[in-house]
């Protein structure tokens, strides 16, 4: 009798509640679905996946992450062979005067205090002396005599022009080829296109000595790009690791209990975006803040120059220039793509003998030393050097200044270089009038430019875009050339 009843209970407790067959019996509705239920369904399934991505995870272990080849980071391939893989951008913030520098105008000395021919202001000869230099000739000024031993592998672009004559307007134009709209910068569109080679390093980093330039974050920014292709902008007035990347290192919270904190923002960020919209601000922040988690171990070793041999910071100089410089090549070293360097102050209004000599004099060595390292450690043929302004200067006094004269904004004319990956050296291409007023033969427009440093990173300007907004944007916006005669 027991056993019977035993079998009776166990019975009883096995067959399925009546409730939970109409939950799970199947029903004919379940075999149909309309097309708003589908796209329901299928598309959160898609968002799980790009929410793997997002985090890395892996699948199956031991084998390739799903991430490993969909990270927006990864390394990719240009449209044709790339003649420079990386890029150092030494942007002269202020506008260095072209005819002082690297556009030579004799014809300047013989209206020395004189009123100049179809202008109202008084002729500025330069105060500096020219010398050619190296076996190509290419007349260099006094002031960059050691970046001079090295013109043999650098082509000056002497007929460049941009719209307006404004600091904050011509720094924004020059970073991002934009007037008005924001837009990416060059260094997003280099990461946009090439990815970068270390995933715990910012693809794009902006040095600069501190403060807020003009045009501000726009100068590094990604605009309508993800949030992942944005500058890092690092100050670099101070030497300690600990000052130059404030708060690299938590000291309350474990990296694992970070690691846990990230993660949980992020599966918020999703759900936000799924449900409500996505915040192209709020996604940018939370990149900030995850590639922050992933500098804590790679920064430190990267912004120590205490590691590089005496040798070597001495060849640089112990200054902020110095200093900047070094780190920029160990950040290229570290496979860190595109690394922008501030070195300002070139607005000379007045005294521009005695202050344009000593500006010039900060960044003659550490540049000059950065290409010699370079090319000692094999990586000048591929590594794309630019360095130049946001506009030039007038040929006449500024204000027609009596006893220590300096000169004022000209969008017309200014003068850059370009050297090491695939640049043709030794080279000057285009040129201003005999004053050096304004350029006159094969000018060089702000998006020429950036279609020629494509070019040498391996892209067609034409065919690297992003949609937004209904249409494609690219960042020479609807005109620029490539100026084949420098490259090699």
């Amino acid at each position: 009798m027991f056993e019977v009843f035993e079998l009776k209970e166990q019975s009883v407790a096995m067959k399925p509640s009546k409730k939970y067959l109409e939950e799970h019996s199947p029903n004919v509705e379940d075999f149909f679905m309309n097309r708003r239920q589908w796209l329901n369904r299928f598309g959160m399934g898609f968002g799980a996946m790009s929410f793997a991505a997002l985090h890395e995870m892996d699948f199956m272990p031991g084998t390739t992450s799903y991430a490993a080849t969909t990270n927006p980071l990864s390394p990719k391939k240009p449209h044709f062979p790339a003649k420079a893989q990386r890029v150092i951008h030494i942007f002269a913030q202020g506008a260095p005067s072209h005819v002082d520098t690297w556009d030579p105008k004799p014809a300047l000395a013989q209206y020395a205090d004189k009123t100049l021919p179809d202008s109202n202001g008084v002729a500025f000869p330069s105060p500096f002396k020219f010398t050619k230099m190296g076996q190509s000739g290419v007349e260099v000024s006094e002031v960059f005599d050691k970046i001079g031993e090295h013109i043999d592998e650098m082509a000056v672009i002497r007929s460049m022009h941009t719209p307006i004559p404004s600091h904050e307007v011509a720094s924004v134009m020059m970073n991002t080829g934009s007037l008005r709209i924001i837009k990416p910068s060059l260094g997003s569109w280099t990461v946009y296109g090439l990815g970068t080679e270390n995933r715990n390093l910012p693809g794009f980093i902006s040095l600069r000595p501190g403060g807020n330039p003009p045009g501000g974050t726009q100068n590094w920014g990604s605009a309508f790009l993800p949030g992942v292709y944005q500058g890092t902008s690092v100050g670099t007035n101070v030497q300690k690791i600990e000052d130059i990347i404030a708060n690299i290192k938590n000291p309350y919270t474990s990296l694992e209990e970070q690691r846990r904190q990230l993660d949980l923002v992020h599966k918020l960020n999703f759900k936000h975006s799924q449900n409500l919209q996505k915040d192209s601000k709020l996604e940018a922040r939370l990149e900030s803040y995850e590639m922050a988690f992933k500098m804590q171990t790679e920064a430190t070793d990267a912004f120590d120059i205490s590691k590089e041999p005496q040798s070597i910071r001495n060849m640089y100089g112990n200054s902020a220039q110095g200093r900047q410089m070094m780190i920029a090549r160990r950040l290229l070293e570290k496979g860190v793509r595109f690394v922008q360097v501030w070195a300002g102050g070139w607005d000379h209004h007045n005294d521009l003998e005695n202050r344009l000599a000593q500006k010039a004099g900060e960044v003659n060595q550490p540049i000059a030393a950065l290409m010699a390292d370079l090319k000692n450690r094999g990586m000048l043929d591929s590594t794309l050097i630019i360095w130049g302004g946001e506009f030039g200067r007038t040929v006449t006094r500024d204000r027609n200044g009596g006893g220590e004269p300096g000169r004022d904004h000209n969008s017309r004319a200014f003068s850059m270089w370009m050297a090491g990956g695939g640049v043709k050296g030794g080279t000057t291409y285009g040129s201003t009038d005999e004053f050096g007023a304004r350029s006159v033969q094969d000018k060089v427009h702000i998006h020429d430019l950036h279609a020629t440093v494509l070019a040498l990173l391996g892209f067609d300007h034409e065919k690297l875009t992003y949609r937004y907004n209904g249409r494609d944007f690219r960042l020479t916006d609807n005109f620029g050339n490539v100026i084949k005669d420098i490259i090699a």
